[in-house]
């Protein structure tokens, strides 16, 4: 079977990688790092303009009703540079829990504005000393007068500055169970972001939010009230496909470096590339690539065509490529030598976002469970 990509999702590619590239690669993102937020608004409502931003939301709400696959050229062309910001989260993670989850209301508040690039999502999972398992949230939401009230502090907030809404996980019901844990979509300027926290990667900031006493309407309620960590595992399912397909893109970009640098970079009278040592480091890399891509395409064709051992697929695509992308990352910095330790060079960046999506919204352990769950069914 045949899973590459059509002649117009490549010819879309184009696009936005000439878009990206003239934008300078990895500039963005290093502004992004020195607090400079204004070129990340100016590429984003660029990306909003191509279209990028309403590929896979219906016709009803301004998209073009398209599926992941339609989505893979960008979000591997986003991994290339690099992008901060929240476009993963919003576009593969938000917009299938509102398509599948969310009332007619919350669809015609919230689509539209993800469409046009306008409103940004970002998800408020983890509390202090805690883990994304489901006995470890533990802010309450109490019902009172029709609306829920919250109180606690989530943590490790991705780009909580940059999101316009928050879907927060609380627990509407009693116990530790997953069955009652509830997803709320809350705006922006109903709680406090409190700090700003350290983060590997500093292309993606992180933050504390604090609720004291936030009062939350129950037509915030995303999907049915206890069941949210069910339809968080759903959402989870089109977020890891898309996450897998831009670490292909990041290794893509991961790849070139290292190929490029091996035939400039002379030793003995020679470009270091002719080395043996080299060269097999290399083709190494170049396999993780593709085995990652193919990971990465059918897990998303899947999804979209809703196969079977969807959940298998998309569970080893991430596994297999948050692994390779550290291996091919660390390799680069090896082929670069002494100067792939330093700033001025992108070599470092790839590694932290390599580290960063390691276990990000999930550890490699609970994958490997995942897949062997499913597998065993």
């Amino acid at each position: 079977m045949d899973f590459s990509l059509n002649q117009e999702q490549e010819m879309f590619r184009g696009y936005v990688r000439k878009y990206l590239d003239g934008a300078g690669e990895t500039k963005t993102a290093r502004a992004y790092i020195e607090g400079e937020t204004g070129s990340l608004s100016t590429l984003l409502s660029g990306l909003a303009e191509l279209g990028c931003t309403s590929i896979n939301i219906s016709e009803d709400h301004g998209g073009m009703g398209l599926g992941p696959l339609d989505l893979i050229p960008v979000l591997e062309e986003t991994g290339r540079s690099l992008l901060p910001g929240l476009f993963l989260e919003t576009n593969a993670l938000a917009v299938p829990l509102i398509e599948k989850f969310g009332t007619e209301e919350q669809k015609d508040r919230y689509l539209a504005e993800i469409a046009a690039g306008t409103k940004t999502f970002s998800l408020a999972w983890l509390e202090p000393g805690g883990s994304y398992n489901p006995s470890d949230i533990n802010m309450e939401a109490k019902s009172l007068n029709g609306q829920l009230i919250l109180s606690g502090v989530k943590t490790m907030v991705p780009d909580a500055e940059l999101a316009d809404h928050y879907i927060v996980l609380v627990r509407t019901g009693k116990g530790k169970r997953k069955d009652g844990i509830t997803l709320l979509i809350v705006n922006r300027n109903e709680m406090n972001i409190t700090k700003c926290q350290k983060n590997i990667d500093e292309t993606r900031h992180l933050a504390a939010l604090a609720f004291n006493d936030v009062e939350i309407p129950m037509d915030q309620v995303l999907g049915s009230m206890h069941q949210g960590w069910d339809a968080l595992q759903e959402g989870l399912l089109y977020f890891n496909a898309a996450l897998s397909a831009v670490i292909v893109g990041c290794m893509e970009k991961v790849v070139e470096m290292a190929a490029e640098y091996a035939k400039i970079r002379e030793q003995f009278g020679q470009p270091i590339g002719r080395f043996q040592a080299i060269k097999h480091r290399i083709v190494d890399m170049k396999l993780d690539l593709e085995t990652a891509r193919s990971l990465a395409y059918y897990a998303n064709w899947a999804l979209e065509s809703g196969a079977e051992d969807r959940v298998q697929a998309i569970s080893c695509a991430r596994i297999f490529a948050t692994k390779a992308f550290v291996r091919i990352s660390s390799d680069n910095i090896q082929i670069h030598g002494g100067i792939g330790f330093t700033e001025e060079i992108d070599c470092h960046l790839f590694v932290k976002r390599a580290r960063f999506y390691e276990n990000y919204l999930g550890s490699t352990e609970q994958f490997y469970k995942q897949a062997a769950t499913a597998l065993a069914w």
